[in-house]
């Protein structure tokens, strides 16, 4: 019947790459964030945005610094862009300047800079995110309730609690899973702890 390998491709095995095809793939990846890094300066405000946005599904570190920069652009569609592709990056470079936009007017440049905060998992986060709780707009709410789960830390835990309370049911119904991740990681935690001999 042959292994699961050969199955998708007939009986023909997929071959590996050689090390030059590998080499020339590498060197199209580089080329091809060099470009993306080029894009998030341009003129065009539809350029730079598709350009934040797709540095993050590249998942290369050299494009950090550019995306730290492109928070500050003129426009927020940049702007929110390049801070969930920091989170999807996932260099803790990037929590300060995602911490400082937090506090944007902008409700799409909050939004993302929570969103990238959480997929950092900085403890360094909870702080800053936990006035947000109490932000007028309910997606800026969800997002921070969202990301405060999945940093779980136990300082989060009371102003979630609050949140089962929030006019909004996403956000009540966040704020429940929010608080279950924080429990099942500390009884990971727990698990993985040595028992007192």
């Amino acid at each position: 019947m042959g292994s699961p390998e050969t199955q998708a491709h007939g009986d023909d095995p997929v071959p590996e790459p050689t090390p030059d095809e590998l080499a020339a793939m590498q060197e199209r990846k580089k080329l091809r964030i060099k470009g993306y890094i080029t894009l998030l300066r341009d003129p065009n405000l539809n350029y730079r945005w598709r350009a934040a946005e797709a540095l993050g599904n590249e998942g290369d570190q050299t494009a950090v610094e550019p995306l730290i920069e492109a928070l500050k652009d003129p426009f927020v569609d940049v702007q929110w862009l390049a801070a969930k592709s920091l989170g999807k990056l996932g260099d803790l470079r990037a929590v300060e300047p995602l911490i400082e936009a937090l506090k944007s007017d902008d409700k799409w440049l909050r939004i993302g800079a929570a969103w990238g905060l959480g997929k950092l998992r900085s403890s360094l986060a909870v702080d800053p995110l936990l006035p947000l709780l109490k932000d007028k707009k309910k997606k800026v709410r969800e997002t921070v309730v969202d990301a405060l789960g999945t940093i779980a830390d136990d300082r989060a835990v009371a102003g979630l609690t609050e949140s089962l309370l929030d006019e909004d049911g996403e956000v009540r119904e966040a704020a429940q899973k929010a608080l279950d991740l924080i429990k099942s990681e500390k009884m990971k935690k727990r698990d993985k702890e040595p028992a007192d001999v």
